[in-house]
């Protein structure tokens, strides 16, 4: 018994010891792998990983200036592109704990966007361009569906841009500081409707701004000059920026357009045209002010009283250059309604026509029956006289009464011409014009007169008109819708 005990007491203690000793050497073991672990060593040079330094946020090197191209309200600030660099950048621990401050000020910096240079719009003062345009009627009856269907006829079927309005004092301030807009702005209205510039012909001092002792059927200036430049101030003050041009009267060569008690003169026309032009000016300096252009005459006198009711046009426009015309006018009005001669014949080389029946060009040579002579007189002598201006043709025209009951007593003339020729000479004339450079505006005489008077074979107004008995478009309205649409390049 003893003897068994002993053998047990000695398995144990090898049991033990033999434990004692795999437990030392699993220990030695771990120890050692622990300490291989984390011991460094030497790094692989091929290694990139090895060679990294613990990232850090350095200021980004300067970058070129950049020139920003100008755009129109961006919707997104443009950023400027990160320059590559042949350094690897290092992605920062998600633990890194990094200086906000620090960061906005390394930040890669934005390119602000360079404001885009404002591109003026080129007003008409400014303008040298030819353009072509027409003379409307305002509805009398101020009616907005009727204004409405002529200025866009001329916007969207004649492709112009201009129309000219002209505006009769006599009617719009009946009474001094009294006045009727209504017809006014009416057409105003409409023109900005259709987005057409306006050329503005003021015309007929009411009554009681004439000079005592006025002849009713003739239209005249005020007695005082300043009671029209008022008017005209007002009306620019009614329609700030929707009035392009300003025409300062109309036709004061002859006695129909200015009856007054001096009588026809160019130096006091002059004196109401500078007086004018300064008090628009003084409103609104890019208005485009027009002097007021002549009837083309060879003048005349009353043998009864010895006063003259025309000036001849040529002496007139000279003797309103020596009175100082080209100090007031940023455009040099001229009107010319062709008679029956084509607008390309010069007075002196008429060749005879023995079918017309109205003999005045062919049988007495004058300037006055040439449209080209006229303008090609106009631009020489602003030239002469050192002028830089060019012509604003606020009126041009060839009157035709081929498809109307009878014509008026002194325009003959429009019985010879055809519609055909009034298209012809129409288009001939707006060549003319465009290829001269010396023409700045161009409108035509007339739209809708006819109708405005119901074709009437009294009213002197209607053979030049272009839209016919039964409201017929003549051959004239397609043929320059064809010839300005080519002109301004909508159609080839």
């Amino acid at each position: 018994m003893a003897r068994a005990n002993t053998l047990i007491k000695r398995q144990v203690r090898g049991f033990v010891l033999t434990w004692m000793i795999l437990t030392f050497i699993i220990t030695g073991l771990t120890f050692f792998g622990i300490y291989l672990t984390y011991t460094p060593t030497q790094p692989d040079p091929t290694d990139l990983r090895g060679s990294a330094a613990f990232p850090t946020v350095t200021p980004p090197q300067a970058v070129a200036q950049v020139t920003v191209p100008p755009t129109i309200a961006p919707t997104s600030t443009p950023t400027l592109p990160v320059v590559p660099t042949n350094t690897p950048q290092p992605t920062v621990a998600p633990t890194e704990t990094v200086d906000a401050a620090a960061l906005a000020a390394a930040a890669q910096p934005t390119a602000t966007p360079v404001p885009p240079t404002a591109v003026p719009t080129i007003v008409p003062l400014n303008e040298t361009r030819f353009e072509l345009g027409i003379q409307v009627q305002p509805d009398n009856g101020a009616n907005a569906q009727y204004q409405d269907d002529w200025m866009l006829m001329v916007q969207n079927d004649l492709s112009m841009d201009w129309v000219k309005l002209q505006i009769r004092w006599e009617y719009t301030e009946p009474e001094r500081g009294v006045y009727d807009w209504a017809i006014v702005d009416n057409a105003m209205r409409s023109a900005q409707k259709y987005n057409l510039k306006v050329l503005a012909a003021i015309v007929a001092a009411p009554d009681w701004a004439r000079h005592t002792g006025f002849i009713p059927e003739l239209n005249g200036p005020p007695q005082d000059t300043q009671d029209f430049v008022n008017f005209v101030a007002t009306l620019l003050n009614r329609y700030p920026g929707q009035i392009q041009a300003l025409q300062v009267w109309n036709e004061p060569n002859i006695d129909r357009e200015w009856d007054a008690p001096n009588g026809l003169s160019a130096q006091e026309y002059t004196e109401f045209l500078r007086r004018t032009y300064q008090g628009v000016k003084a409103v609104d300096p890019n208005v485009m002010v027009v002097s007021g252009p002549l009837s083309t005459t060879g003048g005349g006198t009353n043998p009864q009283t010895g006063i003259p009711f025309a000036i001849d046009n040529f002496a007139y426009f000279d003797a309103m250059i020596e009175a100082g015309l080209l100090e007031y006018t940023d455009c040099v009005g001229a009107h010319h309604n062709g008679y029956n001669l084509a607008p390309s014949i010069r007075w002196d080389a008429v060749p005879d026509d023995p079918t017309a029946t109205f003999r005045g060009p062919f049988d007495n040579p004058h300037h006055s029956w040439s449209f080209r002579s006229t303008m090609e007189y106009y631009a020489n002598r602003i030239g002469l006289a050192g002028g830089d201006q060019q012509l604003c043709v606020t009126e041009f025209g060839w009157a035709s009464g081929e498809d109307l009951a009878g014509v008026p007593a002194g325009w003959d003339y429009a019985r010879d011409n055809t519609l055909a020729e009034q298209a012809q000479w129409l288009i001939e004339a707006s060549q003319l014009m465009a290829e001269s450079g010396y023409v700045r505006l161009a409108f035509v005489w007339n739209l809708n007169y006819g109708p405005g008077a119901g074709w009437s074979a009294e009213n002197d107004n209607v053979p030049y008109t272009l839209i016919g008995p039964d409201w017929n478009r003549r051959p004239a309205f397609w043929a320059l819708q064809e010839w300005n649409r080519r002109f301004k390049g909508l159609i080839q």
